[in-house]
């Protein structure tokens, strides 16, 4: 009997991006285009919070994550300060990637549940996660220029990914998939209305997906419970499925 994952694994699509991958995913690294954000990150990196006083911070942009020949793409908002500003890999060592590793892995998406560290074995399986911030900010909100300037990456990405279903996390990456998708003509008329569960049917048979943050803010007051978040993804692998 073959698990979810070595079932995707097989379903991948075929053709190798992954030179482009890892230069769009330096390029990301090496960005230094808000001076705001960089000095954020270095001061983090420098000062440290206290339980991780003896790990070396990531500090930089964080880059893409995944499989660069995904059907599943996640844009997430941004970095956490002491999460993956810390560890150099997104959602990783701080509670909103508690719960997207969770349901990830659940759903046949990761090969494991948890997400601590950059080296910790954690592989994702016909899923790549980026961000519509690569740079974690003051506060967690990114200002519209700094957004801005980060839709470089997000517009690449997705020329690199061939994702059939795309999970906005929130509704800022809601917008942003939005704004990129009426640019490429994906979609046009009335923007859509952002909320959990809600889905969108863009051009060349993609979907978009919304689904609340599973930030603190949202998962500690239950407006996002882990059989919420399940449901999305139960939603995305029935999409893939009858693909």
């Amino acid at each position: 009997m073959h698990s979810a994952s070595t079932t995707k694994l097989a379903q991948r699509e075929t053709g190798d991006n992954s030179a482009a991958w890892n230069s769009l995913n330096q390029d990301i690294i090496s960005c230094t285009a808000c001076e705001r954000l960089t000095a954020y990150c270095d001061e983090i990196a420098t000062t440290k919070r206290r339980a991780y006083r003896d790990q070396e911070y990531w500090g930089k942009p964080v880059p893409n994550f995944g499989d660069f020949k995904a059907r599943l793409l996640i844009v997430g908002l941004a970095p956490g300060a002491h999460g993956a500003n810390r560890t150099g890999r997104m959602f990783t060592g701080d509670r909103s990637g508690d719960w997207l590793f969770r349901a990830l892995a659940k759903a046949g998406f990761a090969n494991q549940a948890t997400s601590y560290a950059n080296e910790d074995g954690l592989q994702l399986v016909d899923c790549a996660i980026t961000n519509a911030c690569h740079c974690a900010p003051p506060q967690n909100k990114p200002l519209k220029e700094e957004i801005e300037n980060c839709r470089l990456w997000l517009a690449r990405t997705f020329s690199l990914i061939p994702a059939t279903v795309i999970l906005a996390l929130g509704g800022l990456a809601w917008r942003q998939i939005l704004d990129y998708a009426d640019s490429e003509g994906w979609h046009s008329g009335r923007r859509p209305k952002f909320g959990h569960g809600a889905m969108v049917q863009l051009a060349e048979s993609r979907t978009l997906i919304g689904s609340y943050h599973p930030s603190q803010q949202n998962t500690f007051t239950g407006r996002l419970t882990e059989e919420m978040f399940d449901a999305v993804f139960a939603k995305v692998n029935e999409i893939l499925n009858n693909v």
